[in-house]
């Protein structure tokens, strides 16, 4: 856990008190629940922090999220990358999203255990949800022009960040036919830019103006 923890703290050193205890009550949680309902896998488990913690955070590498951003995190699944971030950006809005009833337990339970006031979660499809959002993150559920197709008209028109309000995609691989069709809308930032995990070798953030 120290080493973990210490990974977290390397690359955000700002952290408050309260952040640095929610972050460190993440794996037990995670482990805890996954005794239940498995949403991570067993052996990614080893790797929690990297795979998990630290990949939803690189978006917090590429934008620093003003007080009262709201953002929706689209198939959560478990709760990454919303809830990191969530930790992170605490005076932001998260609203977190599943069709899958189980995976939305998790969060909801790691919501409450972790007092994240700033978290909603809701068993829904992203084409139900009414609400518009600043930006909408997500890992890479669907290939990425599906999934800008699933978010059209989700996106407030006023940005108020450092960065257009869109989507923020975690994604890895090759990716470039995919996102051709966007043009200049379209930023793509590798994470080995921000972290040096060799995870992270071909994974990028991609930012999509809407």
């Amino acid at each position: 856990m120290k080493d973990a923890l210490e990974l977290i703290h390397a690359y955000f050193p700002d952290l408050t008190g309260e952040q640095a205890d929610r972050f460190a009550r993440l794996e037990g949680l995670y482990r805890e629940w996954n005794e239940k309902i498995n949403v991570i896998s067993r052996k990614d488990m080893d790797s929690f922090w990297v795979h998990h913690v630290l990949h939803s955070l690189a978006i917090a590498r590429v934008i620093r999220f003003v007080p009262g951003t709201r953002i929706m995190d689209v198939g959560t699944g478990g709760g990454f990358p919303g809830i990191p971030l969530a930790i992170l950006f605490p005076e932001c809005r998260f609203l977190l999203v599943d069709s899958i009833g189980k995976k939305i337990k998790v969060v909801e339970g790691v919501r409450e255990a972790l007092g994240l006031q700033n978290v909603t979660a809701r068993q829904t499809r992203v084409e139900q949800v009414a609400e518009k959002h600043d930006f909408i993150v997500s890992r890479a559920v669907t290939a990425f022009p599906a999934f800008v197709t699933w978010v059209k008209g989700k996106t407030l028109p006023a940005s108020r960040n450092a960065l257009a309000n869109g989507i923020l995609y975690l994604k890895g691989g090759d990716f470039d036919e995919e996102i051709a069709p966007f043009g200049s809308r379209a930023t793509v930032y590798p994470i080995t830019d921000f972290f040096s995990e060799p995870f992270f070798e071909t994974k990028k953030v991609i930012h999509l103006a809407l």
